[in-house]
């Protein structure tokens, strides 16, 4: 089944049930600040593990306690459901480290 391009009323209202993302440069965006370098990669892990699974995978970078994240879909053009789906799973990794 192919992924589709939400709308900008799509992602609009996706963005509500969404904390602490935005869209910067037509992708979700959320950056992330940590205690440490060793939880900033501890989210990491988690979060590739997931993205692993889902086969999707996010444009991110870490310097020392700081993740930023980037999602979009490439097949789809741009912002899809699996975007927020994995926007979803990172806040709750991101939640349970206190962050």
């Amino acid at each position: 089944m192919a992924v589709t391009k939400l709308t900008g009323e799509e992602i609009e209202a996706n963005l509500k049930n969404l904390p602490h993302w935005e869209v910067k440069n037509e992708k979700l965006h959320r950056e992330l600040k940590f205690k440490d370098f060793v939880q900033a990669w501890g989210f990491m892990t988690q979060a590739a593990m997931l993205a692993e699974q889902m086969d999707h995978h996010p444009e991110w970078q870490n310097v020392w306690n700081k993740v930023v994240i980037d999602l979009t879909t490439h097949s789809a053009k741009g912002i899809s459901r699996l975007d927020f789906e994995l926007a979803q799973k990172m806040n709750a990794i991101a939640s349970n480290m206190g962050v």
